[in-house]
């Protein structure tokens, strides 16, 4: 579950970053229209028209963003339930004790 919620959270991130970046500024619009030569400049032929591909994106980009929140929010409640353990001695295996070299053995 958590590892779905995980691929999902990374494909929205992803695309909503896409996304934005496609997305024109607020000073594009004046800057085409200038540059455009008072014909309103190459905005109004787009694929959207004028005002389709805001709306269009800022739409898009809206539900991709509430869906980034859900999956961020998912993936924090997921990660505080996990039951972990508090040390490493604790799932360690015991094995069997090793005795002691007595002290009055001559070295080799």
């Amino acid at each position: 579950m958590n590892d779905l919620i995980l691929i999902v959270h990374l494909v929205v991130s992803l695309s909503l970053v896409g996304l934005i970046l496609i997305q024109h500024g607020k000073g594009a619009d004046a800057g085409a229209a200038a540059l455009g030569g008072g014909g309103g400049g190459g905005a109004s032929s787009s694929i959207f028209g004028s005002q389709g591909s805001a709306s269009f994106l800022s739409r898009t980009s809206s539900l991709l963003a509430a869906i980034f929140f859900i999956t961020s929010l998912s993936l924090a409640y997921f990660s505080g339930t996990v039951e972990r353990e508090s040390s490493v001695t604790e799932t360690a295996i015991p094995t069997e004790v090793v005795a002691p070299i007595p002290a009055d053995l001559p070295e080799l």
